[in-house]
Formats: structure tokens, C-alpha cells, sequence
């Protein structure tokens, strides 16, 4: 597919929201993934989330330009996808579904273009809800809308619309959603004197209760194999996590998560062990 174009409207502030949400958990997991020769990776995991054990094998074999995802956990779902990339120049088709709720399948289809990029999805059901996004714009500016449209009641459940700035040391964005009821406004920059890091400040604000909420956060390589990672929002809420590289694909995180209005509660902790050939 072709890359030169503007991201898909899912992309719009993503590295700001990464930065600020991604490898924060305060769960106890470990996943193990295995290779074969012949395109086939199996991957198992198991978790603790609060006093619930909960596991998953994963398997996801490539043959040329398709890819098929079977995922099945300890509650008795089985997980299905089918990815096909280029059916037509530029485009990606997926097809979804789970087991034993056949009702949640979905089929979407994605184009990008040098100058656009578009999605639709569907349900496989009797009153499937349609989703659909556009985007138009270069790598660099990027302006779109997403929006979900109920066939069971004739209207449209969510739109949202955004527009993003992206240079290679820093991005910003503003994504107006919940039918214009928040606006939310991000920056992030990587600064050379944080090794490689970056700092990050996130507003938002709901219209309808004057909600207001800024998140400020930041990275910090420490070395190649290690960075460390802390956030802070306005309402006390005090997260930092520590990622170390084992080898070139496993690694190890450790996170803690605190109110810092409400000292008398028990930090949040949680660790991660990715282990991959």
C-alpha cells in the first residue's frame, strides 16, 4: 500500500497518545512468541488483571500479500481476521469475526492515495452499523472526520473531526468528537538533550460538564536497551514506567501508577515480559 499519502484518520495525534498511554498497565503479564520457517509466529500470553487470570495463544501465519490473525483465550472467544493487501493498488481489505458471537463480524477497506486516504467498515449483521473516515492532506498536514452511522435507528452514533501537523522532531493536533462535545489538543517534540526522548502536553475539555484536563509527560533514554517514561495530569494522577530491551525483540517493563490527591490509597503497579526470538 502506498505510504506517501496523508496517515488514516486513526493516525491523527497517535504519536502523542502513545507516548502518553502506551506500556502504562497495572497488570502482571507475560507473553512468549515463537517463529517458524514457514511464516507462521504463535504467541501465548498470560495475565493477572486484579484477581482475574486471564491467558491467549495467538497465532498469525503471512503467505505473499495475505494474513490471517486466530486468536482464542481463556473465556471461550476465538478471534478471526483475514488481511489482504493490494486486491486493488493501494488498497487493504480485512474481514473480522468472533466465536460464539458470529454477530460481530465486520468487514472494512482501506485506500490511501498520495493525496487521500479513505476507510468503510461494516457489520455482518441484520442492522449492522456503518463506519467510514477520510482524510486529505500530505504527510506533513493532514486534515479529516470519521463518523458511524446506526442502521437500527437511522442515525449517526458518533462523527468526529481533526487535523495534525507532523515534522520528523515534533506533531500536533486537534480532534474535535463525541458529535463536537470535546476538543481535544496535543504536542509532542523530541529534544536531542533527552537522548532521543520526548516531552509531551495533552488538553482536553467536555463541553457539556466544563471538564478540563491537561496531561503533561515526557521520555528519557537512558541508554540504547533502556527508557524511562512519566506522566501527570491536573486531577493528581502520577504514572512512570521503566522499559528495558532484553535482546533486540524482548523486553521488560515495570510500571507504577499514583493520586497524588489521595495519598491514603495503595499505589498501582504492574509489570510486562515480552520474550521473542
Amino acid at each position: 500500500m502506498s505510504t506517501k499519502g496523508p496517515a488514516l484518520f486513526s493516525d491523527i495525534g497517535k504519536r502523542a497518545r502513545d507516548l502518553l498511554n502506551k506500556d502504562y498497565s497495572s497488570d502482571q503479564k507475560i507473553s512468549i512468541t515463537t517463529y517458524s520457517d514457514t511464516g507462521l509466529a504463535i504467541n501465548s500470553s498470560l495475565a493477572k488483571k486484579g484477581g482475574l487470570s486471564l491467558g491467549d495463544v495467538a497465532a498469525q501465519y503471512k503467505y505473499k500479500k495475505a494474513t490471517v490473525d486466530i486468536k482464542a483465550d481463556t473465556e471461550t472467544t476465538v478471534s478471526t481476521k483475514l488481511t489482504v493487501t493490494d486486491v486493488l493498488p493501494s488498497t487493504k481489505a480485512i474481514a473480522s469475526v468472533k466465536f460464539p458471537d458470529y454477530k460481530s463480524g465486520k468487514l472494512e477497506a482501506q485506500y490511501l492515495h498520495e493525496h487521500a486516504s479513505f476507510t468503510t467498515a461494516v457489520g455482518l449483521n441484520k442492522s449492522p452499523a456503518v463506519d467510514f473516515s477520510a482524510t486529505i492532506g500530505t504527510p506533513t498536514i493532514t486534515f479529516g472526520a470519521e463518523a458511524s452511522y446506526s442502521t437500527a435507528s437511522r442515525r449517526f452514533a458518533k462523527y468526529t473531526a481533526g487535523v495534525s501537523l507532523s515534522k520528523p522532531d515534533s506533531s500536533a493536533s486537534v480532534i474535535l468528537a463525541d458529535k463536537g462535545d470535546s476538543i481535544k489538543a496535543s504536542y509532542l517534540h523530541h529534544l536531542s538533550k533527552l537522548n532521543g526522548g520526548a516531552v509531551v502536553g495533552e488538553v482536553s475539555r467536555r463541553f457539556s460538564t466544563n471538564e478540563n484536563t491537561l496531561t503533561v509527560g515526557g521520555s528519557f533514554v537512558v541508554d540504547p536497551q533502556t527508557t524511562v517514561k512519566a506522566k501527570l495530569n491536573n486531577h493528581g494522577n502520577l504514572a512512570a514506567l521503566l522499559l528495558h530491551e532484553l535482546s533486540p525483540k524482548s523486553t521488560f517493563t515495570f510500571s507504577g501508577a499514583l493520586d497524588t490527591k489521595t495519598l491514603q490509597k495503595e499505589p498501582k503497579f504492574g509489570l510486562a515480559l515480552s520474550l521473542k526470538p
